[in-house]
C-alpha cells in the first residue's frame, strides 16, 4: 500500500464583533458557487501565517492579523489537510476579486443554513474556542470523525 500524499490548506475564520453577532467573513468561490470561509494552498516556501494572509487578501481584498489555530481538518477524499485558524480585520474593504464571486458578513445561522457541513464545522469551531483545536476527518461531504 502507497503512502498517502497531502497538500496543506490554510483558511481564516475572519470575525467581525462590531454589531455583537459574531459574524463571520465569508466567500462564494468563482469555480465552484460554494460558500467558504477564505483560504487556499500553502505554498511550500511560505511560512503558515503568511500564508493565512495572503489567501484572505487573494480572496477578499482585506488585511487581517491571524489570531489562532482553531481546528485540523482532513479531507480523505482529495487528500488534503486544512489548517484553520481565527484571525481578525485589520484593514480594506471585503469585495469580490478573481476567486470569489462575492465576500458577505455572515451570522452562525447563516453559515449552518447556507454552507456544505464540513466547512461550517470549521466556523462553528473557531467561535467556540475549545481549549484545545479539534482534529477532524471528512470525505468531502460529511464529517467523519473527530479526535
Amino acid at each position: 500500500m502507497a503512502e498517502p500524499s497531502y497538500s496543506v490548506s490554510v483558511a481564516a475564520v475572519v470575525v467581525d464583533d462590531v454589531e455583537g453577532e459574531g459574524r463571520v467573513l465569508v466567500i462564494q468561490r468563482r469555480d465552484t458557487g460554494a460558500w467558504q470561509p477564505p483560504g487556499g494552498v500553502l505554498g511550500a516556501d511560505e511560512f503558515v501565517a503568511d500564508g493565512v494572509r495572503r489567501e484572505v487578501r487573494e480572496e477578499t481584498g482585506v488585511e487581517i492579523e491571524v489570531e489562532r489555530l482553531t481546528g485540523v481538518y482532513q479531507n480523505v477524499t482529495l487528500g488534503v489537510l486544512a489548517l484553520v485558524f481565527r484571525a481578525r480585520l485589520v484593514g480594506g474593504a471585503p469585495t469580490p476579486t478573481e476567486e470569489a464571486t462575492a465576500v458577505e458578513w455572515w451570522t452562525v445561522g447563516q453559515v449552518e443554513a447556507g454552507m456544505d457541513p464540513t466547512f461550517a464545522v470549521r466556523i462553528v469551531d473557531a467561535l467556540t474556542g475549545a481549549a484545545a483545536p479539534p482534529v477532524r476527518a471528512h470525505d468531502g461531504v460529511r464529517v467523519l470523525h473527530h479526535a
